[in-house]
């Protein structure tokens, strides 16, 4: 198996490997991602278990060991799976959903507009229904109406008759609207993972690991992950009870598919028992159960095995579109529609209005760039923009194209005619914006906000802005000084063209899945030439990459546009660059090659 793997004859043991590239196109440094004092680990994985070297250092990098890489490359929830009962108030929370489907309650669901949001409420839903029961539902209006629930939005669904409601993926901050729905005689359970305050809602009961007191290490779940706890410890209940004597148990196993699609498009780290959730989901997405995402896919034209790619980058987005530009309710309607002519229907509306919020988004990145470059000299360590007129539903999208583009975090707000203001920040690696925008609330600068630590939303009066500003150069100048002052680019190891083969992507899949946390090899591909380089559709960038021994990879650098990067390969006709990427199965019109996604390249002038 190794014979074909041509990084054999490479040095990738040490910073050699990747030619002393100190400063890319994008001023990045390359450095090997594996920590020296796990290189006897990724020895010994290779020698224990028959794998290339390359491979024992890929995993020795994500926290694997030779002992016990088996359940490394398995992840299952037998071995991941916490005890429930470790949240802080989930018996409490688990107990009384039991009553309420046992007693039959009214019982309503309010979610969030995004991803996790709908596929929490569509997991809600498809309990109960396996219960014989449904529930109203409650997805706020993006523009409108804004993130959580409101006083009038709570006290509403317990005048409608629910006796207990479930707030997913939002609610910690909720205090005025819980109150609200108190005073109307109704309970509510919180379902979230939002950064708490100290102070928690008067609720029934609050689930949430990121909550203050909360000591059961599940932080880094998405709330639909959160969700799916919930709903086993309330299946044990009522298994407990003897609910189940008479009739069969849900299949939550089955649901496992939303859990996946949500942990990975809400972009949580893929460790401990996400990597289970989203590993078992991605094998039951392969079944095609979901009648909305079957139809979504079909819609998308997705023929190939469904990938965390997939997920994060072409359903998620389609589901998102709904809440983005005006629809809030489809994506949650979508994902737990069992009736086939309804989800093709809504998968095209969904379809056309992520059409229409491409459109859109490219108008916005195209002035939001251009506000961006002029700020920069100022030196400021984040970068602040707005404008009337913006889409609300984007200006999340548009941040983090920013913070990507510029390496800064960014605030993108879109200003009212009377100077209120809605805005969406993205920040970078190791610069904690939750935080800061949750003080800016308690200070009173902002009206309200919260989020996580790399992505936040908030509302303001223009008339705080410069003290905003002010708050943002004393908070963020350190940790972003220390975030850009040495710009790393981990690498996993050189390979050569011939490397990068279907055999090669086996191995790289059995480790994954990978996003956030549990990091997408990248290799560097030291002195390949370049060839046939071309632009598509004005942003993209394709070439053919080909090593000393004429071996050759196809290569494509998406959303470039007229960036350092683009302009670099696009001279770069027949010249040697050093590439650096990760690798994809390249599956259109049936084939079954591998395409290297470019990320970053340097000047190779000085090999021969």
């Amino acid at each position: 198996m190794t014979a074909a793997l041509s990084y054999k004859t490479l040095d990738h043991e040490s910073p050699s490997a990747f030619l002393g590239v100190e400063r890319s196109v994008r001023g990045l440094r390359w450095i090997e991602r594996l920590d020296p004092s796990r290189a006897a680990t990724a020895m010994a994985i290779a020698q224990a278990h028959g794998l290339p070297e390359l491979i024992g250092r890929l995993l020795a990098a994500r926290g694997a060991d030779a002992a016990t890489l088996s359940h490394f490359l398995d992840p299952s929830l037998r071995h991941l799976l916490p005890d429930p009962a470790s949240l802080q108030d989930m018996d409490l929370a688990a107990m009384r959903f039991a009553r309420a489907i046992a007693a039959r309650e009214p019982i309503a669901i309010f979610g969030d507009y995004d991803v996790d949001g709908a596929a929490s409420v569509a997991l809600i839903q498809r309990f109960l229904r396996a219960h014989g029961q449904e529930a109203a539902t409650y997805i706020p209006d993006r523009l409108s109406e804004g993130y959580g629930p409101t006083p009038a939005s709570l006290a509403g669904l317990a005048e409608e008759g629910a006796r207990l409601i479930i707030t997913v993926d939002c609610g910690t901050a909720a205090r005025p609207a819980i109150e609200a729905a108190n005073r109307c005689g109704a309970e509510i359970i919180v379902v979230d993972h939002h950064q708490a305050d100290e102070e928690l809602p008067p609720a029934f009961a609050v689930l949430n690991p990121n909550r203050q007191d909360d000591l059961s290490g599940q932080g880094h779940l998405a709330a639909a992950g959160v969700v799916f706890l919930f709903l086993v410890a309330t299946a044990r209940v009522l298994r407990r009870d003897g609910y189940y004597r008479a009739g069969a148990e849900p299949d939550l196993l089955g649901l496992l598919d939303l859990v996946a699609l949500a942990t990975v498009c809400d972009v949580v780290p893929l460790k401990g028992v996400n990597r289970a959730l989203v590993a078992k989901g991605l094998q039951i997405l392969r079944l095609r159960h979901n009648a909305g995402l079957r139809a979504l896919a079909d819609s998308a034209r997705i023929e190939s095995a469904p990938t965390c790619y997939t997920l994060g980058f072409i359903l998620g987005p389609r589901i998102n579109a709904g809440g983005r530009v005006g629809a809030s309710g489809l994506g949650a309607k979508l994902l737990a529609c069992d009736d086939e002519s309804e989800a093709r229907a809504i998968a095209g509306k969904l379809e056309a209005l992520n059409a229409e919020r491409k459109a859109i988004e490219e108008r916005m990145l195209g002035e939001a760039f251009v506000a961006a470059e002029r700020l920069l000299d100022a030196g400021r360590p984040f970068i602040w923009l707005g404008a009337e007129g913006w889409h609300k539903g984007l200006l999340g999208l548009v941040a983090g194209r920013i913070a990507e583009r510029f390496n800064l975090p960014t605030f993108v707000s879109a200003w009212e005619p009377d100077g209120q203001g809605t805005g969406s920040a993205r920040s970078i690696a190791t610069v904690d914006l939750g935080r800061v925008i949750r003080d800016a609330v308690h200070d009173g600068l902002l009206a309200s906000g919260g989020g996580h630590a790399m992505a936040a939303g908030f509302k303001l009066d223009r008339r705080r802005e410069d003290d905003m500003l002010a708050l943002l150069d004393e908070r963020l100048a350190l940790s972003v000084a220390a975030a850009t002052a040495s710009r790393p680019l981990p690498i996993d190891g050189a390979l050569s063209a011939a490397g990068a083969n279907t055999e090669f992507m086996e191995l790289l899949e059995r480790a994954g899945p990978y996003g956030a946390g549990h990091p997408e090899p990248r290799f560097a591909f030291p002195a390949h030439r370049l060839s046939r380089v071309r632009i598509i559709n004005d942003q993209h960038v394709r070439c053919t990459l080909s090593a000393a021994n004429g071996a050759r990879l196809e290569a494509v650098a998406f959303r470039v546009g007229d960036t350092p990067l683009a302009k670099l390969l696009l001279k770069a006709e027949g010249i040697k660059l050093h590439v650096a990427g990760h690798l994809r199965r390249d599956t259109w019109n049936g084939r079954d090659g591998v395409e290297l996604i470019i990320e970053d390249a340097a000047d190779a002038s000085g090999s021969r």
